[in-house]
């Protein structure tokens, strides 16, 4: 099982969500963000899941429409470790 590391910029992506939720209302800000956290945990079970973006990179969709992100991130398998590299909404990436 891959162990899975967060880049401290994801922690600032979080915080952008939780701003812009807040923002529109959105009650269930915390739930979301659980849900994300949640959805990422599949990496540690199958870290070769995900669309390749470029070089080593793959990006996770989670879930679609308005709760819909994206997951940045890279495998490398010698330590089998998951390092997320950000998370942006599907609507940032353009989807």
């Amino acid at each position: 099982m891959a162990r899975i590391e967060w880049a401290p910029e994801v922690f600032d992506d979080f915080e952008r969500f939780l701003r812009h939720m807040a923002e529109f209302g959105i009650a269930d800000r915390t739930e979301r963000i659980g849900e994300i956290i949640e959805a990422i945990q599949i990496l540690a079970h199958s870290p070769a899941i995900g669309r390749p973006v470029k070089a080593e990179l793959r990006e996770l969709i989670i879930g679609r429409a308005s709760r819909g992100s994206i997951a940045l991130f890279r495998f490398v398998p010698d330590i089998d470790t998951v390092f997320i590299l950000a998370i942006r909404t599907q609507r940032e990436a353009g989807g």
